[in-house]
């Protein structure tokens, strides 16, 4: 039976990458149980893929900073674009933040699909169990048993199990006595408490928003939708809520005391936020829709408590009740722990040649590219120390 120099285990955009950095004078091979390679890469962002960002560093990421750090320094953005550049892909920046391909996710997969040519893929082959004897892994497979001599885990989360997704990252990690956190969905819509339901009244409106949660202060659209909230702020700030509250600004860039200061309108009409989002507010937070000089100056005590009660367009503060769950989560939070890596090449410390890349590490990015950054520089990390042996 023929022993592949190295075997990557999953076919997304961290598995591809790694076997494109790796010799080409190797007998590599990638498994992967869906018809297709990069099946998530292909449909994210709109299928046009939101690559990277303009700002990457490790305040974007949940998980260990110095193996964050050690990784995105190696292979740090303006590395992944340089790659992107060498192989004639041009992205475009959107928002000023986001790197999206211009026409299609395929721009990159095909760069990908190229510069691992020399690779051999395995497709529609399910992953069942990973042994390793004596130096050799052996891992068994719905087609068979397949034996390497360095091992890379590029299996993903349970996040779109439409395409495939398991934990079985996990389960490898298990065996072989690495200490794992259970996947979580992340970057996901919430679920809301009964007192926040006037929320789900809204669904389909949008509005720009900071939101507080943690330590972290995030500046975003937010979506009301039928099952609670969700959009860009929201997605990210599913990444950091673990229980507690978070708090909203409504109103970031104006100030309500200023809105309505000397104006004769109605509280809602001065609030530069859809007519129905404005009264939902004011209701939400138990200020009557009066016209603004009633309460500047305030005449009576009740003038007074409105204007206090005001102050809550900015700090919004409630509980959610939950998220919306790993079919609708883009990525999830948890893997293999840091304590278990090397932060320099992603190698197990306790299994010589084991090594795991991508999203089935415990280190996940907010909404922006961060993933797919993270998925290509571990990918590149574990093939540098790969081409050093």
């Amino acid at each position: 039976m023929k022993i592949y120099d190295v075997l990557i285990l999953g076919g997304g955009a961290s598995s591809l990458m790694c076997a494109s950095h790796l010799k080409s004078s190797w007998h590599v091979g990638i498994v992967d149980n869906n018809p297709k390679v990069c099946t998530k890469l292909k449909i994210s962002g709109g299928g046009k893929c939101n690559i990277t960002n303009v700002d990457v560093s490790v305040n974007n990421f949940d998980g260990d900073s110095e193996l964050i750090n050690n990784v995105i320094n190696i292979f740090s953005r303006d590395d992944l674009l340089n790659f992107l550049d060498r192989n004639g892909v041009e992205p475009e920046i959107r928002k000023n933040r986001y790197y999206f391909c211009r026409k299609s996710s395929d721009e990159i997969i095909n760069v990908l699909k190229k510069q691992s040519r020399h690779v051999e893929t395995l497709l529609n082959t399910t992953i069942i169990e990973v042994k390793k004897v004596d130096n050799i892994f052996e891992v068994k497979t719905s087609r068979g048993v397949l034996k390497a001599k360095k091992l890379v885990v590029a299996t993903g989360a349970k996040s779109f199990k439409t395409l495939g997704a398991t934990d079985i990252g996990l389960k490898i990690a298990k065996d072989f006595g690495l200490k794992v956190k259970e996947f979580t969905p992340a970057l996901v819509g919430m679920t809301l408490q009964p007192e926040q339901f006037w929320m789900k009244e809204l669904s389909g409106l949008s509005c720009f928003v900071n939101i507080k949660v943690e330590d972290k202060l995030l500046k975003e659209e937010m979506l009301f939708a039928h099952k609670g909230i969700s959009g860009p702020a929201i997605l990210s700030a599913s990444l950091y809520w673990k229980k507690g509250n978070m708090g909203i600004d409504f109103l970031p860039n104006e100030n309500i005391f200023q809105l309505i200061k000397g104006s004769k309108k109605l509280l809602s009409s001065v609030m530069p936020l859809p007519k129905r989002l404005s009264k939902a507010i004011l209701k939400a937070i138990g200020v009557e829709d009066v016209e603004c000089k009633k309460i500047t100056p305030p005449t009576t005590k009740e003038d007074r408590h409105a204007k206090v009660l005001l102050e809550a367009i900015h700090k919004y503060e409630f509980a959610p009740a939950g998220n919306f769950g790993f079919t609708k989560a883009e990525v999830c939070r948890g893997g293999v722990l840091a304590c278990g890596l090397n932060p320099q090449t992603l190698e197990s410390w306790y299994v010589e040649n084991l090594y795991f890349i991508g999203e089935v590490v415990d280190v996940t990015g907010e909404l922006g590219g961060y993933n797919f950054q993270w998925a290509f520089s571990s990918a590149v990390v574990c093939a540098k120390a790969l081409n050093r042996i």
